[in-house]
């Protein structure tokens, strides 16, 4: 996918919206595309974070490793959505675990690149902070309701 393309994608995209051109260009310049096979784990929690993604095809699981039994599915993203957030917000370690569901093509954007930016520009900083607060507070949410569905002992209200 060459520049302009990706650039023309972002344009399109609701998450991107608001931010002019030069700033599309420059994110599209921060991007590749990269590919993962079904089961193969895009990062794990508490690992370093310097990266985020746009899934384009494919199927990523959300996920809280556990420690005995299997790992908690928080959410399964699709085509168009955002994954990541662990790059902007210090200590920059991944909060989640993901892992492809099936063969998926993604936007890996390089995190450094961009928060260097963010710091040079903080009108293009506190933008994006405010995309990726709302973000945080959905996948949070959704951790939390998750979490309250699977722990549900009997006798409780």
């Amino acid at each position: 996918m060459s520049n302009q393309s990706i650039t023309e994608y972002l344009s399109s995209h609701e998450f991107f919206s608001g931010f002019n051109g030069d700033i599309l260009k420059f994110l599209s310049e921060c991007s590749s595309t990269c590919e993962i096979k079904k089961g193969w784990i895009l990062f794990r929690q508490g690992e370093s974070a310097d990266k985020f993604y746009v899934v384009r095809n494919g199927y990523i699981s959300i996920q809280i490793p556990a420690i005995i039994g299997p790992n908690l599915e928080i959410q399964t993203l699709s085509k168009g959505q955002v994954l990541g957030w662990s790059w902007l917000i210090p200590p920059f370690k991944w909060n989640f675990q993901a892992m492809a569901e099936e063969d998926s093509e993604l936007l890996m954007f390089d995190g450094i690149a961009i928060l260097a930016r963010c710091e040079q520009e903080p009108k293009f900083g506190y933008g994006l902070l405010k995309k990726f607060a709302e973000l945080m507070s959905l996948r949070l949410d959704a951790a939390r309701q998750k979490m309250m569905d699977e722990w549900n002992p009997a006798g409780y209200a």
